[in-house]
């Protein structure tokens, strides 16, 4: 991991200012504990960040990965008409998040309203040159999906 990311004494302290006490040992089972595996220490442990959806730009240090065939993206039904209209669009916090697991992205979606799973044909895509990224927690990111690369018609609807 590079060295983007909070101190976590830092992060600590701030904490204890605003009224929250937490101990390192408690940050830690945080960290380990979490069942999506959203914060990661840097190799020395001295920093902390999320693992994706960070509200600053971050450079995550990802290596580009050859994704599966079809990759999907659970949201709401209320947004598919943009959707088949621009396709997923890098937001202000973070890259479009996919899944390679059609119950993962259902869960996102049902985050949002009425859930919708779109298929993504991140295969194509990554033959045409977009470049796709792995998190440690098995999210895939991507900075856009056009509409060409997405099955609406088979969609998971419930």
């Amino acid at each position: 991991m590079s060295p983007v990311g909070a101190v976590v004494e830092d992060l600590l302290d701030g904490c204890a200012k605003k009224g929250f006490v937490i101990s390192r040992e408690e940050l830690d089972v945080l960290v380990a504990d979490n069942d999506k595996k959203r914060f990661q220490f840097s190799e020395d442990r001295t920093r902390i960040r999320a693992s994706q959806g960070h509200s600053i730009e971050v450079d995550l240090g990802y290596e580009p990965q050859v994704p599966p065939e079809i990759l999907y993206h659970g949201t709401a039904t209320r947004f598919l008409d943009s959707i088949k209209r621009i396709g997923f669009v890098k937001g202000s916090r973070h890259p479009v998040h996919l899944s390679a697991l059609v119950d993962t992205a259902y869960k996102v979606g049902l985050r949002h309203g009425k859930p919708v799973v779109i298929s993504v044909r991140a295969g194509e895509m990554c033959k045409a040159g977009t470049l796709f990224y792995l998190t440690p927690n098995g999210v895939w990111l991507v900075e856009a999906v056009s509409p060409q690369y997405l099955r609406i018609d088979g969609l998971l609807v419930s």
